[in-house]
C-alpha cells in the first residue's frame, strides 16, 4: 500500500482582473452596518451578513466571508473557514474555482495569513479506494490594481503552506507504510535542487557509535536511519542546525504505553517532519543562509531484542546514559544527533524539535509549543518567528537547581530525572549541546489536533515547520 504524498492544496494566485464566469467571494468587515470590500457584484444582499470572523454566507452565486476587524490572525481564520465552506459546496454545484475580491490597502501579512488559511484549512489526508467528492481547486485573489508586494507575499505563503502540508503528510502516514527507511526516502524525494540529502543506515550508525538511535531501534525488525539535509545558501551568515525527532512509531517499548491513544503514535515523528519540510521550503525560497537538518529515525517496539530499563547506552561522542523508561526514547535519539552536530557541523545555533513529553501538553495545552533556550537572543528570535508564522510559543525555564538531578550513579547522565518532566527532559538534552546557543521546542501538544481551529484540521497539524522557516529567514 502507498500513502498519498503530497496532498494537493488549493492553488492561490493574485490578479487585478476576475475570471470570466467564475463566482465571486466578497469580504465583509464587522460593523454596523457591515462594510464590504470594494469589487465584485454591487447588488449583493447583506442581510444576515455580520462580518464576524470566519462567518460565511452564500448570496445567490456569490459568497461572503467575514474578517472581523481585519487583524492578521482573523484573515487566516477567515481563509480557512471560507475554503471549508467552498469545499462543502463544490460537490453539489461542480464549482471548483472562485475569485475573492480584496481591498487595495490589504497588508502583505494579512495576504499571507489569508493564503495560509485558504491553502491549509481544507487539507484532508485519506487513504481510500472510494471516489471522493469534488473539491475547490483554485482561488484567485482579485485586487483593484496590480500589487507586486502582495503577489510576492502570496507566492511565499504558498511555499509556507506547502511546508506545513508536507509535514502533515509525513506525520499522518500510517506506520505500516512509514518506517525509518520510508521517511528517509520521502525526504530525498521531496528535496529540490540545491538541497543535499544523505541517508545513513544502521551499519553506519553502529560504526559511528550512535548508541541512542541503535538502542531505541533495536526492538524493531525495521532498522533505524539518520537523515541529513544540507542547504548551503550563500553569504557568510551563521550556520543553523535543526534536529527533529523521527520516531516513526512508538509503542513505549518495554515501558509500554496504554492501548488507548497508541494509534496516534504514528505522528511521533512530527518534529522530524517539521525539519524535513522546513529545509525543503528554505531551499525553495533560496534563502541566503546555511542550514542543516538532522532527523534520527527509529521505531520503538517491543521484542526480545528491545532495550530495557536499567540498560546503560553510549551515545555518539562517548557520553553514557542510564535508561530508566523506554518510553522516553525521543531524548535518546536526539542526544546522538545533537552531539553529532556539535562535533561535526560547527553550528552557530542549534534547535531541536520534538513531540517529547506529555508533561508539556499538560502544562501548555494543545495550541502552544514549549520553548527552552540557553540563549535569550535565540529564544526571542524563535518567539518572533512563531508570531510571524501564526504559531504560538511559551518560554519555559531551565532551573539550575534541577540540573544536578540529571547526573546518574552508574552512568554520566540518567534518562528521566525526577521533577517536572518537560523541564528535566530539556535539561537532559542540554548535556549534549556543547555550549552552542541552543533551543529545544517541545511540540507534544500542538503537533496533533482532534478538532479544526484556524487553519488546523484534525490529525497532524504540521506545527513548527513555518516557525523554523521564519527563523532561518530572519537570520538571512
Amino acid at each position: 500500500m502507498r500513502a498519498p504524498l503530497p496532498t494537493p492544496l488549493v492553488a492561490v494566485e493574485v490578479a487585478d482582473t476576475p475570471r470570466r464566469g467564475v463566482p465571486a467571494v466578497l469580504v465583509a468587515f464587522a460593523g454596523d452596518p457591515v462594510r464590504l470590500a470594494p469589487g465584485g457584484p454591487a447588488d449583493v444582499d447583506t442581510t444576515d451578513v455580520t462580518g464576524e470572523v470566519g462567518a460565511t454566507a452564500k448570496k445567490g452565486a456569490t459568497w461572503v466571508v467575514g474578517v472581523g476587524d481585519g487583524a492578521v490572525r482573523d484573515w487566516r481564520r477567515a481563509g480557512a473557514s471560507l475554503v471549508r465552506a467552498l469545499h462543502g459546496d463544490a460537490d453539489r454545484t461542480g464549482v471548483l474555482g472562485y475569485d475573492v475580491h480584496l481591498p487595495a490597502d490589504l497588508d502583505p501579512a494579512a495576504a499571507t495569513a489569508f493564503t495560509l488559511g485558504l491553502s491549509l484549512g481544507g487539507y484532508r489526508y485519506r487513504i481510500t479506494g472510494t471516489e471522493q467528492p469534488k473539491r475547490v481547486k483554485s482561488v484567485r485573489l482579485v485586487l483593484p490594481a496590480p500589487s507586486p508586494p502582495l503577489t510576492d507575499a502570496v507566492r511565499r505563503a504558498a511555499v509556507l503552506a506547502g511546508a506545513t502540508s508536507l509535514s502533515r503528510d509525513l506525520a499522518n502516514a500510517p506506520s505500516n507504510v512509514k518506517d525509518p527507511a520510508w521517511l528517509a526516502a520521502a525526504a530525498a524525494k521531496a528535496a529540490v535542487p540545491g538541497l543535499e540529502v544523505r541517508v545513513r543506515d544502521e551499519k553506519w550508525l553502529a560504526a559511528e557509535g550512535f548508541g541512542g538511535v541503535l538502542a531505541v531501534g533495536r526492538g524493531s525488525a525495521r532498522p533505524p536511519r539518520l537523515v541529513e539535509l544540507s542547504w548551503q545558501g550563500s553569504g557568510d551568515g551563521p550556520h543553523l542546525v535543526f534536529v527533529g525527532k523521527g520516531i516513526t512509531f512508538d509503542t513505549g517499548g518495554i515501558s509500554i504505553k496504554p492501548a488507548d491513544g497508541m494509534h496516534l503514535m504514528r505522528t511521533d515523528m512530527s518534529g522530524g517532519a517539521a525539519v524535513i519540510s522546513a529545509l525543503v521550503a528554505i531551499a525553495k525560497l533560496d534563502l541566503p543562509v546555511r542550514v542543516t537538518g538532522l532527523v534520527p529515525a527509529a521505531e520503538n517496539h517491543v521484542s526480545g531484542s528491545a532495550y530495557r530499563p536499567g540498560d546503560v547506552i553510549r551515545h555518539y561522542g562517548g557520553t553514557t546514559t542510564e535508561v530508566t523508561n523506554t518510553d522516553a526514547e525521543g531524548r535518546l535519539v536526539l542526544a546522538d544527533a545533537l552531539a553529532y552536530a556539535v562535533r561535526n557541523l560547527a553550528p552557530d545555533h542549534l534547535v531541536d524539535v520534538a513531540t517529547l513529553t506529555g508533561a508539556m501538553k499538560v502544562a501548555l495545552g494543545t495550541r502552544t509549543g514549549g520553548l527552552f533556550a540557553t540563549d535569550d537572543t535565540l529564544a526571542a528570535r524563535i518567539a518572533e518567528a512563531g508570531e510571524r508564522a501564526g504559531e504560538s510559543w511559551w518560554r519555559m525555564p531551565l532551573p539550575e537547581d534541577l540540573a544536578e538531578d540529571v547526573r546518574s550513579d552508574i552512568a554520566d547522565v540518567r534518562q528521566c530525572p525526577p521533577g517536572p518532566g518537560g523541564i528535566t527532559a530539556a535539561l537532559f538534552l542540554r548535556e549534549f549541546t556543547g555550549g552552542v546557543p541552543w533551543a529545544h521546542l517541545d511540540i507534544a501538544g500542538p503537533a496533533r489536533a482532534d478538532k479544526a481551529y484556524d487553519e488546523v484540521v484534525p490529525g497532524a497539524s504540521g506545527f513548527a515547520a513555518r516557525t523554523l522557516i521564519e527563523l532561518a529567514e530572519g537570520f538571512a
